[in-house]
């Protein structure tokens, strides 16, 4: 398992996975006591939840009715997953100042939210970001486009989230992987079907919390080690890593120019495709709590990449120096319980067992909560864009579109578990990258466009839209990280890693050219209706009002 959850957390940083092979840990009573704890808390939020959900915008948007800093609380908890605090805190132990430098590109898509979408989405959209592609243009294809992409979004984050997992609680709690994978599964179900948004909303509040005063309980006892100076912990961290000072300078992880531009832009604007993210604009009961959700959900997320760094500078001197934390007891050799663990071990040995087992019940309740966010982002593609509008043609009644929807959880909860069963030996760190790189190349576009570009059209719509998706995944494919990794070839047709630099600039291009060719009555009409979205987008007039519960 060293370096998954690194993967998980860094997107498409393939080239550092390796194969998950750790191996099952004894029993943490304390970790299983804080899980049944959590676990029971959550499941009477679903129940308070379920009394509450009443209409389809009660399951898909939990009615408008969250506040901004909620709602910036429950986006900051979709972001910070257990990869972050893991994974991340990892990177940075193992790689040092390339790992923060790796860190601030999660960071930096923020303001493209802020500026360019959150208004517009809260103003256009109802429930799925396909109503704001779909507001002018065919909504029987570009709705299906849409819900293609987001789909397969969410397939791919779904089975890197179930993977991640079933190896963590297989680690920590000393449950077998199928047992961990189907906990995780039945739980997202129960939370989605029954409790929708308005639970999966409270889910990710109360975890965000819990994951930031962990964290930060975490760091101030671990520099408390160091007399609270940063310069006394650089200092040590030199002496004792084997890199020296070379950790606090860019060294080879992004050396490869031209897959650090395709990483950069996938990163940057991956977050601004992906649906789940999207999703939780429609929350909020105006554009004004739109942009405060983007405001204290970028404070949280930053406060919260700051602490996992400074976890993993401080780990290199009190983890990295202790025998007791690696196999064999040998300084620098492979950690136990995989190399992913140093946020783990540095609790234990800041904090001793029962701050260990609060965090590693932290760690499964933010798997949980992203997996059951994914879900429904799936589910509401399903039943809110394919059936409800594309094959009734808006004519589904409220009841036939719940109903779907949780038809559409069940099976997407079985493929997932039966996914993350499948992929338990192998190398799925590529995922994440094509996870953002189809946001980047398939959704991104397509959305950006429809909201600020008069000229679009469904043809043009659906070619580059498209065209970015078959781009990103055919790159994928062919990349050192699939091509030679996992399917074993000598070498890979693709050189890079990263399909962004040349999907999302071919979705831009397909886009435009087939728009401007397109001379049909019908374009001509799409072209026209701009100036009636361009109103609602800034005045917010005819956007869909929260509900009263």
């Amino acid at each position: 398992m060293k370096r998954l959850l690194a993967l998980l957390a860094c997107a498409p940083l393939v080239a550092l996975a390796a194969p998950i092979t750790a191996e099952k840990q004894p029993l943490n009573l304390h970790a299983i006591g804080m899980f049944f704890v959590f676990v029971l808390g959550t499941l009477l939020i679903t129940w308070w939840a379920a009394r509450r959900t009443r209409s389809t915008s009660d399951f898909y948007t939990a009615g408008g009715g969250i506040s901004g800093f909620q709602n910036g609380l429950a986006i900051a908890g979709d972001y910070m997953s257990a990869a972050t605090l893991l994974g991340l805190s990892s990177l940075v132990f193992a790689k040092g100042y390339d790992g923060f430098i790796y860190t601030i590109g999660f960071f930096v898509g923020w303001p493209i939210v802020t500026f360019l979408m959150a208004e517009r989405l809260r103003n256009l959209g109802r429930y799925t970001f396909a109503d704001i592609v779909s507001y002018r243009l065919d909504q029987s294809r570009v709705r299906t486009l849409a819900a293609i992409g987001s789909l397969t979004v969410v397939c791919c984050y779904l089975i890197v989230q179930m993977v991640g997992a079933g190896q963590l609680i297989k680690l920590l709690f000393g449950l077998d992987y199928p047992i961990a994978v189907m906990v995780v599964g039945a739980l997202m179900l129960v939370y989605v079907i029954f409790g929708g948004m308005i639970a999966t909303t409270w889910v990710q509040i109360i975890k965000a919390v819990l994951l930031l005063a962990g964290g930060t309980t975490l760091v101030f006892l671990a520099m408390s080690e160091f007399g609270f100076s940063y310069e006394q912990l650089a200092s040590r961290a030199i002496d004792v890593h084997a890199a020296g000072s070379a950790i606090m300078g860019p060294g080879s992880m992004l050396a490869d120019p031209i897959n650090t531009v395709s990483l950069s832009l996938g990163l940057v604007f991956g977050i601004a495709g992906l649906p789940h993210i999207l999703m939780r604009f429609f929350t909020v009961p105006n554009a004004r709590e739109a942009r405060k959700s983007v405001f204290y959900a970028t404070g949280f997320i930053g406060f919260f990449f700051l602490v996992v760094c400074t976890l993993g500078f401080t780990a290199i001197v009190i983890i990295g120096t202790d025998p007791q934390y690696f196999i064999d007891g040998k300084v620098g050799g492979a950690l136990i319980g995989g190399g992913n663990m140093v946020a783990m071990h540095l609790a234990q040995a800041v904090g001793g067992n029962l701050f260990l087992g609060f965090l590693s019940a932290v760690a499964f309740a933010t798997i949980l909560a992203v997996v059951s966010g994914l879900a429904l982002a799936g589910a509401s593609a399903i039943s809110h864009d394919l059936y409800a509008t594309v094959l009734k043609k808006g004519r589904a009644s409220e009841k036939d579109e719940m109903r779907v929807t949780r038809f559409a959880t069940v099976g997407l909860g079985v493929i997932a578990i039966g996914l993350g069963l499948l992929f338990e030996q192998m190398n799925i760190a590529f995922l994440v990258g094509l996870t953002f790189g189809v946001a980047a190349s398939a959704n991104f576009p397509v959305l950006i466009m429809a909201m600020y570009w008069k000229g679009l059209t469904t043809r043009g719509a659906l070619w580059g839209g498209f065209a970015g998706l078959a781009c990103a995944l055919l790159l994928v494919i062919l990349s050192p990280a699939v091509w030679v990794t996992v399917l074993g070839h000598a070498q890979a047709i693709f050189p890079y890693d990263h399909p962004a630099l040349f999907s999302m600039p071919l979705a831009f291009l397909v886009i435009v050219v087939v728009s401007n060719l397109d001379r049909s009555a019908r374009a001509d009409r799409e072209r026209a209706a701009f100036e009636d979205q361009f109103v609602r987008a800034q005045t917010g007039l005819g956007a869909a009002a929260a509900s009263s519960h």
